[in-house]
């Protein structure tokens, strides 16, 4: 865990992601990602010098088989507030809009609550789990499905709500969270998301893997090219 710390340290200070009296709401899905970031932001809260406060909320979408009893429990564990919030996402996506490709539509609906809710409980943070994989998975979609050079910013400030979002795992790699999840016997739930291993997502994931076999080093290098390129020319 102390890999995963120190990476998360230093997004958090390359790009100012904390500062003293920060209310943090993590959003939490249940996946190993979002779990990890919650138990790193837990415990650095207690050592880093900026103080902050951290609380957790987890959007139910409406799948019945998902039961978030395991994931307060964890928060009750680690001295964390837990919030569940109830949606109806799974039947606006797939009952009544039955989306051929939901997942724009989902994570729009489920960042409006998290954000909503974020700020009734006084939050003004709002943290994100996407981690490295993610930020170049990110980067090609748009180059290959959209025509365009972008990638989500490490911290984005939203005007309407007046929340800033945060992605404090951007410098940590999958697998590495993977690792941590298992060894901490993190409380992960299985998505029940029927679109879940058959999105374009899921195709740009296979196809990051398989850039390996032209050069190893293919996905850091990726990364730092959207860092130096992307990120810092907007900061």
């Amino acid at each position: 865990m102390q890999h995963i710390f120190s990476k998360v340290r230093k997004a958090v200070e390359d790009f100012e992601m904390i500062e003293d009296g920060d209310k943090i709401a993590v959003g939490v899905s249940a996946g190993k990602d979002s779990l990890t970031m919650l138990y790193t932001l837990s415990f650095m809260r207690r050592f880093y010098p900026k103080k902050f406060d951290v609380v957790a909320i987890t959007v139910d979408m409406g799948f019945d088989s998902m039961d978030f009893l395991s994931i307060k429990e964890f928060c009750d564990k680690i001295e964390v507030e837990f919030h569940l919030v109830p949606s109806q996402i799974k039947q606006i996506v797939f009952d009544i809009r039955k989306e051929e490709n939901p997942c724009s539509l989902c994570a729009n609906l489920r960042r409006g609550i998290l954000n909503s809710t974020a700020k009734s409980l006084g939050c003004n943070k709002v943290a994100l789990g996407h981690h490295l994989d993610d930020v170049v998975e990110t980067f090609f979609l748009s180059l290959f499905y959209e025509g365009r050079i972008y990638c989500f910013s490490p911290k984005t400030y939203l005007d309407r709500t007046q929340i800033t979002v945060i992605r404090p795992m951007i410098y940590v790699k999958e697998h590495d969270l993977r690792s941590a999840a298992k060894k901490l016997e993190l409380p992960v739930i299985t998505n029940p998301c029927p679109a879940n291993g058959k999105t374009n997502r899921q195709k740009m994931k296979e196809f990051v893997k398989s850039l390996k076999q032209f050069h190893p080093a293919t996905k850091d290098l990726v990364f730092n090219a959207i860092k130096r390129n992307i990120w810092e020319l907007k900061d």
